[in-house]
């Protein structure tokens, strides 16, 4: 399948990133070129949509859009998770309200509003009033229709393609880069959702440099400096590194302390005096703080807006404590947060612009160029997967002997 750029175009953006060009301005407002993502990206990708302690119990649910398509996960008697597209297999009609996507609930079966046709936990059609005497029908082949799912330190996947392969094929060395998080045992101390006016590559870019942090974030460049990092080498779909915190400073918060929480369990030393940003193929964005996690799901909904999902995960034990408070952290976000979305609405007006046309990475901004050149070879969908060993030359001197020392 031919795909929406030039040779020329992905050419110039899969060099090296001191002699590539970003990516053409039109990706980020051609409908056409977002339809073709929804189709061939987030149709054929594992996405993460939700926790597990989200559909804990027997019954518990959540609903996910997906492009176009409506997806139900949900906890089953035998205690499995299972997805299932929000389909009924009589006459096509939603049997769970689209428009509730993110929404969790608890049922005992699925019924369709329509003609009342009921499905148990495990998909399996248990109901189908006045269909007793058809030729040719059996229940054991009208349940609902499966979706791919698997699960990740605590994290709910699922794939809309039926020839996916497998969540941890596909995760490659992700998992062994975070081993040293309890990511799994985490939960969620609080969630907010955004809505962005600006396309979903736009926040995934941002997301992916501090070269604005002194600019757009004071206080977040003050407890770690934008030019105080060390970014990883990837095989698998994701790009990222961390960022060092200052001496006086031992978390993200509003005042830079975590005031009483402890670090993670088992994350080491020199992990507590760090802060990983990954991001994850096509929309997770990973966060690793040394006392919590925080997680943005990045959903598009057009060519020119998004949905971020932004969630802070503690470990149990700390959230148990009588003077637990998550809102250091939560707020010093928050307003991070909405400085990226404020400069993200920016950029998505300003490439709008007949005049602008693309131009330069600066080396600051080689994850950047990682998270474009996936971009790139899957528009491309040629086979090739681009890599470039990160640019450490960025740094100065004496934090990069610093950072060598330490990712030893």
């Amino acid at each position: 399948m031919d795909g929406p750029l030039s040779n020329d175009e992905l050419e110039a953006t899969r060099r090296p990133v001191d002699s590539a060009q970003l990516l053409p301005p039109r990706v980020f407002h051609d409908q056409s070129i977002f339809d073709f993502e929804q189709r061939n990206w987030f149709a054929r990708s594992w996405l993460c949509v939700a926790r597990e302690e989200d559909v804990a119990e027997t019954g518990s649910y959540i609903l996910a859009s997906v492009g176009d398509e409506s997806v139900i996960v949900v906890r089953d008697r035998s205690g499995s998770l299972r997805a299932f597209n929000n389909v009924c297999r009589h006459r096509g009609s939603t049997i769970l309200d689209p428009s509730t996507d993110g929404v969790c609930g608890r049922v005992v079966r699925f019924q369709c509003p329509y003609h009342a046709w009921t499905y148990d936990l495990d998909g399996s059609l248990q109901r189908a009033p006045h269909t007793e005497r058809l030729v040719d029908f059996e229940g054991i082949d009208n349940g609902l229709v499966p979706v791919a799912l698997d699960t990740w330190a605590g994290f709910v996947f699922i794939c809309l393609d039926p020839d996916a392969g497998s969540l941890s094929g596909y995760l490659a060395d992700l998992p062994a880069a975070v081993g040293a998080y309890p990511i799994a045992g985490l939960r969620r101390a609080q969630r907010i959702r955004y809505d962005v006016g600006a396309n979903w590559k736009v926040i995934g870019e941002n997301y992916s440099e501090c070269y604005h942090c002194p600019g757009v974030h004071p206080q977040l460049n003050r407890l770690s400096p934008y030019d105080r990092g060390w970014n990883l080498e990837s095989e698998g779909p994701w790009a990222g590194g961390w960022m060092e915190l200052v001496d006086d400073a031992d978390t993200m918060s509003v005042d830079g302390h975590a005031h009483g929480r402890p670090a993670l369990a088992g994350i080491g030393a020199e992990n507590a005096r760090r802060v990983y940003y990954l991001v994850v193929w096509p929309n997770l964005l990973l966060s690793l703080h040394p006392d919590y996690v925080m997680t943005h799901q990045v959903w598009p909904l057009d060519a020119e807006r998004s949905r971020v999902v932004c969630e802070w995960l503690f470990e149990p034990s700390t959230m148990a404590r009588p003077d637990f408070d998550a809102s250091d952290a939560v707020d010093f976000w928050d307003l991070t947060n909405r400085q990226d979305w404020a400069v993200c609405e920016r950029q998505q007006a300003g490439t709008r612009s007949r005049a602008y046309r693309a131009g330069r990475y600066s080396l600051m901004e080689d994850m950047v160029h990682a998270f474009d050149v996936m971009v790139a070879d899957g528009y491309a969908n040629d086979g090739s997967r681009t890599r470039f060993v990160p640019r450490h030359d960025k740094w100065s001197k004496n934090e990069r002997r610093s950072a060598v020392r330490q990712a030893g």
